[in-house]
């Protein structure tokens, strides 16, 4: 992510949301495959243009998708990644849609597609109360992040996750400024918090934890200087200062209910959401509307990994 890290070094320490405690999928266990696991990952997603689309099967509303992902001019590989598919789980058809967009190489991105998910179908609590899984989810799962460095490497990742129950319910999820924007009745409504690190609870909750935001003049505001969002997956040299606790938000679908776009900051920074949705609110083809996003971006000057999903509840 261009500008999001600036490579320095900082002490650490331990965490989820720093001291989080919650039980992990994962627990402490090691998984010997690790590294085929991320290499699996990442050649499904390692060219500087991805796209495609889907649609699902067994619901009774149905579920169009698509996705178009392009690298950036920042001068290092494709560090975004993406999931958009369907599982059929429990008798129930899950829509499962993710980006997650890394910085300092993308050995984490690469691990969160292969896993997150998976870690989240795991969770004892998922059919019951299924923000609450999410959330121990996206924690055990960092907890593993941490707890394996070496083979993952220093880098992070932001996050926002979408699960599309039987074409009914969907169940937001995010940590960092990727982004869930819905078009209801033509207008644009952010589902997701971008976790910056100058937001009153954010920056009480680093300073809590002994560290510190930098606000200088003609940058963003940084965790230690380094980081421009205030939570995210790995990040082993902040890991004391972030939290991968994420937003979570459930939404009802109904005939309000047009589409939704789940974005990299590389969109949203040189789009707001309601001009993001104007723009392919007429677009009827959801891999046709993704691409339409990223190409705008691309000639408003946007240098960073863009990548972008678009899913269609109603034609």
């Amino acid at each position: 992510m261009v500008g999001r890290m600036e490579r320095q070094t900082a002490s650490s320490s331990a965490s989820c949301s720093s001291s989080s405690s919650s039980s992990s999928v994962c627990g402490g266990k090691k998984r010997p495959d690790i590294l085929n696991m991320i290499r699996n990952a990442a050649c499904l997603n390692s060219s500087s243009t991805d796209t495609g689309k889907g649609r699902s099967k067994l619901s009774t509303n149905k579920v169009t998708h698509g996705f178009h992902l392009v690298e950036g001019k920042s001068g290092h590989g494709m560090e975004d990644y993406h999931v958009a598919e369907y599982k059929y789980v429990k008798n129930h058809e899950l829509g499962l849609f993710a980006i997650f967009d890394g910085h300092l190489g993308d050995k984490v991105p690469s691990y969160l597609k292969a896993n997150l998910f998976s870690n989240i179908m795991k969770e004892p609590l998922f059919w019951s109360s299924p923000e609450e899984a999410i959330k121990n989810a996206y924690c055990s799962t960092n907890k593993y992040i941490l707890e394996n460095g070496k083979q993952l490497g220093p880098g992070g990742s932001t996050a926002v996750t979408a699960i599309v129950v039987d074409g009914k319910d969907m169940l937001i999820a995010n940590v960092g400024d990727s982004r869930a924007v819905v078009c209801e009745m033509g207008s644009a409504n952010q589902l997701t918090v971008d976790h910056e690190p100058d937001t009153t609870e954010e920056r009480q909750r680093i300073e809590k934890h002994g560290g510190f935001v930098t606000t200088f003049p003609g940058d963003v505001p940084r965790v230690n200087g380094q980081l421009a969002v205030a939570r995210a997956f790995g990040d082993q040299s902040l890991k004391a200062h972030l939290s991968s606790k994420p937003d979570t938000r459930h939404v009802p679908i109904d005939s309000s209910i047009e589409f939704v776009i789940l974005a990299s900051d590389g969109l949203w920074k040189v789009m707001k959401n309601q001009e993001a949705v104007d723009l392919v609110k007429s677009i009827k083809d959801p891999k046709a509307a993704a691409k339409r996003l990223t190409t705008e971006a691309l000639a408003r000057k946007s240098k960073d990994d863009i990548s972008c999903i678009v899913i269609r509840f109603r034609c």
